[in-house]
């Protein structure tokens, strides 16, 4: 590999000296700020570069989003067939020109210097020269510490490796352990927020599924693969996973997924401003929209005892409910209780009077 990429191992070493002879004039040479920023800037610079591969795969996330509609279809017409399916959807993206793997460009891209940079500090750590890094640069590097850690070991080095280069292995762990809790949350937060705010959620997709897995996977290989990266390397990765998120950020407020929160969210704001242009028809739409969305509001839960006050003031016609005339004549059955007689007595009295009548008839 170092045959191979041995050329790149040249280049990243001369960005890096570079840096380190800029952030010289203001640090110590010595001292893990140089280095760090060097590092640092570094991931700036490979990141600038990538911008025209990001456009790209932003294009790309449009193109699959202009083909949610027919790719629905097909799972609906394919569902019970999951290899059919699977064959219509790489049709699909062959006759449209579409790539799924295209969101993967920026990270692919990264992976030759993310490579060499691991190289270039584990000859450090080996005190190997490489690159332009010659014998003093070699000493200044290895002597570099941030945090107390220097950049060059890893979680897993020795307590007397570590010694070696003036420094605790408590440190060292310290340090790695909190830039992997780090670079594992920044990339979490990442994959979250495009899953959330800058998809489509009415459509899912096996590209869908695929981003939301790996918003559980990235983080479990950074713990996994983090503690054997040199402190270094992890500086690289932190950056890089900030970078991204910022980035991201950006381009969902600015210019977000149709159909996804985030549109609906900046069609709002625009709104509010007064800068969205609206034809009458769509005026009319979102109007009715919003108004059959208030009229689906739940009716509110009523307690037992309301429900059984509510249902005895209903006027019943059978069942055995007493009608509703009879239940209005309740206040006025009580006032001869007021005047020193029985209600009962009033309403038996009433009941044997209304009875009278019907004897004669029998006879």
């Amino acid at each position: 590999m170092d045959t191979v990429l041995g050329p790149l191992y040249t280049a990243v070493s001369w960005i890096i000296v570079q840096f380190h002879s800029l952030y010289g004039l203001v640090f110590d040479k010595n001292s893990g700020w140089a280095w760090g920023l060097s590092i640092v800037s570094l991931v700036v610079l490979i990141r600038i570069c990538l911008i025209p591969l990001f456009v790209k795969q932003i294009k790309a996330t449009r193109n699959m989003q202009a083909l949610q509609p027919k790719m629905k279809a097909i799972q609906e017409r394919y569902k019970s067939d999951k290899q059919r399916q699977s064959e219509e959807m790489m049709k699909l993206y062959k006759e449209t020109g579409t790539n799924p793997l295209s969101s993967c460009l920026p990270i692919l891209a990264q992976s030759p210097f993310f490579i060499s940079l691991y190289q270039v500090l584990n000859h450090i750590a080996q005190g190997k020269t490489v690159g332009v890094i010659d014998k003093p640069l070699l000493d200044s590097a290895r002597e570099a510490h941030i945090f107390g850690a220097p950049l060059s070991v890893k979680f897993l080095d020795s307590a007397s490796k570590v010694e070696s280069l003036h420094a605790t292995l408590t440190d060292v762990r310290v340090v790695t352990v909190v830039m992997i809790v780090l670079m594992s949350l920044s990339q979490f937060y990442t994959q979250r927020q495009l899953m959330t705010k800058n998809v489509d959620l009415t459509v899912k997709t096996p590209f869908m599924q695929q981003q939301k897995m790996l918003m559980y996977v990235f983080p479990v290989m950074f713990a996994v693969f983090g503690i054997n990266f040199p402190v270094g390397v992890l500086v690289y990765w932190l950056t890089t996973n900030v970078w991204t998120l910022g980035q991201q950020m950006f381009v969902i407020r600015r210019n977000p997924t149709p159909g996804s929160i985030a549109f609906q969210q900046r069609q709002e704001r625009l709104r509010a401003k007064g800068k969205l242009k609206e034809d009458p028809e769509q005026v009319e739409a979102r109007k009715a929209a919003e108004a059959a969305r208030a009229g689906r509001q739940q009716p509110k839960r009523q307690s037992k005892a309301k429900r059984q006050v509510g249902g005895a003031q209903q006027p019943a016609t059978g069942g055995g409910k007493k009608p509703a005339q009879e239940q209005q004549q309740k206040p006025e059955d009580a006032k001869p209780k007021q005047a020193g007689g029985s209600a009962r007595s009033t309403k038996s009295g009433q009941r044997k009077g209304q009875q009278r009548p019907k004897h004669p008839t029998k006879k």
